[in-house]
C-alpha cells in the first residue's frame, strides 16, 4: 500500500460499488419529467378505483359494513383481502353479501394470505396450502369475484433455507395443484409482490412457471419499494399480469447504510403517480384500483451493507439504479404518534381513515381515476 494514499473506508468503498453496479452516481440529479402534480380536473382514465380492506384495519369491521363504506365513499369496488371478514363461509351468507354488494353497485375482489406451506408467514392453523387456497376460490366464485388474490410470504423469506427461489417452486407447485379447480370456478390466482418477498422479475417468472392462464399478478405499488424498485419500473414488468392492486404512495430518502421506506397515502409521497397510471392505463386498464394505504412507520433497506445482497441473489443493477432515483428525491420523515391526549386505538383509527379518504379524494380529483361520480 502507498503510504501516502489513505485507505477507503469500507462504507465508502460498497457506496463506489454500487454506483459502478447501477451505473449512476449517487448524486445523480432528479430525472426528466419529475412533475407529481398533474393539474386537477384532468381527463377521466375509466380505471375502476376501489380500496383494499387492511387499509382500515384498525376498525375490524366486517363484509357488511366495508361494503357500505366503499359505497359512501362512491367508490367502484372493494378489495376483501382476508377471510376474516366474513362472518360465515356458507353459501347463503356468501349470497347475502354479494347481493349487498350488487344492490350498492359495488363489486368485490377476494383474497388471503400466504399460500406457500414454506414460507414464514403461512398460517398452519388453514391446514394445507391447496385446501386454503381452494377455500379462498370458492368463497371468490360465490361472491362474484374473478380473482382470488394471495401471496408467498415476506422479505424474511428471502433469507429462509433455500432462499427466495425454493418458496417460489414451493408456491407454484401449490399453485399447479389447484389448477383445475380455479379454471373450473373461472376465478384468477392473484399472486401479490408482498412485503418485499419477490421481486418484480421473479414474480412474473413465477406466474409463467405456474401458468398464466390461471394465475396472474395483484401488484402493490408500495411493496414495489420494499424490494428495492421503483413502483413505475415494476409495474413495467407486472402490468401485463396484473389482474388485481394494492396502490399506495411511498416516501423513500437515502441513508449512511442504503434507504429508508415509509409508506404514505396517495399523493403524499415521491412516487411519480402520473406516470404510474399512464402505465396502468396502458398495460392493465381492466384491473381495478385497489387503494392500500399503510403509513406512518420507517423501514430501512441498508444494501450498501455487503451481506444484504445474499438474499437477492437475480437483483438487476437496472432496478437499483432507478430506486436510488427514486430515493434522491425523498426527506426523512417522522413516524405517526397519536395527537396529545389522544387515545391510541382511536388514533389510529382515524389516521387510517384519513390515509384512505385523501387518497380517495387525491386519485378521483388529480389522478382522473374512478367510474362513478359520487
Amino acid at each position: 500500500m502507498n503510504p501516502k494514499k489513505k485507505p477507503i473506508a469500507r462504507r465508502q468503498f460498497l457506496r463506489s460499488s454500487v454506483a459502478v453496479a447501477t451505473g449512476v452516481s449517487l448524486g445523480i440529479p432528479l430525472m426528466a419529467n419529475e412533475d407529481r402534480s398533474p393539474a386537477p380536473g384532468r381527463k377521466k382514465r375509466g380505471i375502476k378505483l376501489g380500496f383494499d380492506n387492511f387499509s382500515i384495519r384498525a376498525f375490524g369491521w366486517k363484509a357488511p359494513r366495508l361494503i357500505d363504506y366503499a359505497a359512501e365513499l362512491g367508490l367502484d369496488t372493494i378489495l376483501l383481502s382476508d377471510l376474516g371478514v366474513y362472518e360465515s363461509q356458507d353459501d347463503a351468507y356468501l349470497a347475502e353479501i354479494r347481493a349487498r354488494a350488487r344492490d350498492l353497485g359495488i363489486e368485490v375482489q377476494v383474497g388471503t394470505g400466504s399460500i406457500c406451506p414454506s414460507s414464514k408467514r403461512y398460517d398452519s392453523k388453514l391446514g394445507s396450502a391447496e385446501d386454503h387456497l381452494k377455500l379462498t376460490l370458492r368463497i371468490a366464485k360465490s361472491l362474484g369475484s374473478d380473482v382470488a388474490r394471495c401471496y408467498l410470504g415476506g422479505r424474511d423469506d428471502r433469507r429462509s433455507e433455500g432462499g427466495i427461489e425454493a418458496r417460489i417452486r414451493d408456491t407454484v407447485r401449490v399453485c399447479k395443484n389447484v389448477r383445475s379447480f380455479a379454471l373450473d370456478a373461472g376465478v384468477k390466482i392473484a399472486i401479490e409482490n408482498h412485503a418485499g418477498d419477490l421481486q418484480s422479475h421473479e414474480l412474473a417468472a413465477l406466474i409463467e412457471e405456474a401458468g398464466p392462464d390461471y394465475v396472474g399478478s395483484t401488484t402493490d405499488s408500495g411493496n414495489a419499494t420494499w424490494a428495492l424498485e421503483d413502483p413505475v419500473r415494476n409495474l413495467e414488468v407486472l402490468g401485463p399480469y396484473t389482474v388485481c392492486s394494492g396502490i399506495r404512495d411511498s416516501h423513500v430518502w437515502m441513508t449512511d447504510r442504503g434507504a429508508t421506506v415509509q409508506w404514505a397515502a396517495l399523493g403524499d409521497g415521491v412516487v411519480n403517480l402520473e406516470a404510474y397510471f399512464d402505465t396502468f392505463e396502458k398495460l392493465c386498464p381492466k384491473a381495478p384500483v385497489q387503494i392500500e394505504t399503510i403509513s406512518g412507520f420507517n423501514v430501512e433497506f441498508p444494501y450498501l451493507e455487503r451481506d444484504f445482497w445474499s438474499a437477492y441473489p437475480k437483483a438487476r443493477a437496472s432496478d437499483l439504479a432507478s430506486f436510488v432515483a427514486l430515493a434522491r428525491r425523498g426527506k426523512p420523515q417522522p413516524t405517526f404518534k397519536p395527537r396529545e391526549g389522544e387515545e391510541r386505538e382511536k388514533a389510529v383509527q382515524r389516521y387510517q381513515k384519513e390515509d384512505v379518504e385523501r387518497s380517495v379524494k387525491y386519485c378521483k380529483e388529480v389522478l382522473g381515476l374512478g367510474i362513478r361520480q359520487s
